[in-house]
């Protein structure tokens, strides 16, 4: 991993965070929405994040500090199929 890859994961960790605050306390988002946060073009490069961002909120899981969710219910990172949203932990 390049350095250049460790910050856009920091800044994709840190965006999820972000998006996330600025919502009620059980809203959701989706891994495209931090990752077309994090790219900078005009383009659907952020496509290209898709796969970084859902690293980042299985990192997030296991800070304990988000939850990845699929039907609305809570779901192991390592089980997670297709589609997903994030939001905060649920205390």
């Amino acid at each position: 991993m390049t350095g250049n890859d460790r910050q856009t994961d920091r800044r994709l960790e840190k965006t999820i965070l972000e998006l996330l605050e600025r919502r009620g306390p059980t809203a959701t988002i989706c891994p495209s929405d931090a990752a077309r946060a994090v790219y900078t073009g005009d383009d659907d490069g952020w496509r290209a994040l898709m796969e970084p961002a859902r690293r980042a909120a299985r990192r997030l899981v296991t800070a304990g500090e988000v939850e990845i969710t699929q039907g609305g219910r809570p779901v192991a990172p390592d089980n997670a199929r297709g589609p997903i949203r994030i939001r905060r932990r649920l205390h």
